[in-house]
């Protein structure tokens, strides 16, 4: 809810306050500070667990110096192409283009100025990029990305309170002056601001929410951070705030049934196939992990995720959590496919027949699904299985806002003080569904738009002070 005070007073004031303390809470306070304003961020839960640190960390940028070096031609008008491609219309191109656009630069500041560790992810391209623009962190854990923002924030002195969750905006005049939070004993605080940034994630932890939003998604197991349900989204529909493409999300159709760890979408695109409980593929799984995870809820569960020993030894020396997978259970073996389907309680003769088709496709003959994209080439033995089933990760629509963040009413005009990024913002994943996401849509407008909000609340702050 939001309060408009009675009262002038406020227990503390800065320039700039974030709300949420993920990767995109992170990188906009580092970069409103770097812009020379006061910040301080408050995050409601205990410790940072957001959706930046359940990712890969993997951040796409058109034409990095990183790209430049290892001979990549790329540019913002071929990464929105490759965007548009995918997510087709949708309420919020303005912001594909302008994150687009800011990619390059975003990519190389965290490099350079927020003192993240990045390298281009030269050995595969995801599918719906072109060429190879994904850059993260060596360890290919979005934990990393996270710990190297929070040790950024640290060194600038930047207050981060954990446990002090945002109850309500505070209003005057019309315009966004802070927010009032919480303790652990109940106590509360206000909270003045020149500019408050929303970075509190989007509302796929709100089923109620996903329900109403998103109903493809609802009742599927949701893998994303516990954080997300959907208190910037509310907030900002009670200041009557514009909202765009609320029925799109990113799903994950590599949720391991077992232990819920996400299975790396690079077992697929190194050869893998997925099968349903009669041991038949059930669609073209290079359409992505969160296109292909609607075709895997309209499946006969269980399904699994076949790959072979060459493809986990591969995925497993380049992402250190597939690894683990083996570890914890969750793949199964089998010297040849009647020994894996023995394994995993499938039928042999019709697991059998679909891996000799597949590798029929796989070596240069006509996919059923019109699968062209094999990776390896054809499975070999021995055999690996990992039961999956598909999940929600976090929603993509939001708030809307203008090129820089400013949230804005239905007319357009902005609602004075109020920024929003990542899942709390209009994302550029389409109007509905999960066919519209590109592999690191999620962090580029979490990264990206913490990015552009940061620096233009910095902006904002020092004018009205300027003004005042």
């Amino acid at each position: 809810m939001t309060v408009d005070p009675t009262s002038n007073a406020f227990d503390i004031e800065i320039d700039v306050l974030v709300v949420g303390a993920g990767g995109c809470g992170l990188v906009a306070a580092i970069a409103a500070e770097a812009g020379g304003a006061s910040v301080a961020v408050v995050e409601k839960l205990t410790r940072l667990a957001g959706n930046t640190l359940l990712s890969s960390g993997s951040i796409p940028g058109a034409g990095t110096r990183l790209q430049a070096e290892a001979g990549v031609e790329d540019g913002p008008e071929r990464f929105v192409a490759d965007l548009l491609a995918v997510s087709g219309p949708h309420e919020a191109e303005h912001l594909t283009r302008r994150l687009a656009a800011t990619s390059a630069e975003l990519v190389e500041w965290l490099i350079d100025e927020a003192h993240v560790t990045l390298t281009l992810v030269g050995t595969y391209r995801h599918v719906g990029h072109s060429v190879t623009r994904l850059h993260a962190p060596p360890s290919r854990r979005g934990a990393d990305l996270v710990a190297d923002l929070e040790r950024e924030a640290s060194a600038r002195g930047i207050p981060v309170a954990l446990g002090q969750p945002a109850t309500s905006l505070i209003l005057r005049g019309g315009r966004v002056v802070g927010v009032v939070t919480r303790d652990a004993e109940g106590r509360e605080s206000r909270i003045g601001a020149g500019a408050v940034i929303l970075a509190s994630n989007g509302f796929g932890g709100a089923p109620d929410l996903v329900a109403a939003h998103c109903p493809e998604a609802r009742g599927t197991t949701y893998a994303g951070a516990p954080g997300s349900t959907g208190e910037a989204l509310a907030w900002g529909l009670e200041l009557g705030a514009a909202t765009g493409n609320l029925g799109a999300y990113q799903g994950h159709a590599g949720l391991a049934r077992r232990s819920g760890a996400l299975v790396t979408w690079t077992v697929i695109e190194r050869g893998g196939i997925i099968v349903d409980r009669n041991g038949r593929r059930i669609g073209d799984e290079t359409l992505g992990y969160s296109a292909f995870a609607g075709v895997e809820a309209a499946a006969d569960a269980p399904l699994y995720m076949i790959y072979d020993a060459r493809i986990e030894a591969d995925v497993a020396s380049g992402q250190p959590e597939f690894a683990e997978i083996a570890e914890m259970g969750d793949a199964a073996a089998g010297a040849d496919a009647a020994d894996l389907a023995d394994a995993i309680g499938v039928h042999a003769d019709a697991l059998g027949a679909t891996l000799a088709d597949a590798a029929n496709a796989a070596a240069g003959g006509e996919d059923a699904f019109g699968r062209t994209a094999w990776g390896f080439g054809p499975l070999g033995a021995p055999l690996r299985a990992t039961e999956i089933t598909p999940g929600l990760f976090h929603t993509q629509g939001g708030l809307m806002i203008d090129d820089d963040a400013r949230v804005l009413r239905p007319d357009g005009s902005a609602i004075a003080g109020l920024f929003a990024g990542g899942g709390a913002a209009a994302g550029i994943s389409g109007r509905a569904g999960g066919r519209g996401y590109v592999s690191g849509n999620g962090l580029l407008s979490a990264l990206g738009l913490g990015y552009i909000a940061g620096r233009a609340a910095a902006r904002d702050t020092a004018a009205k002070r300027a003004a005042e």
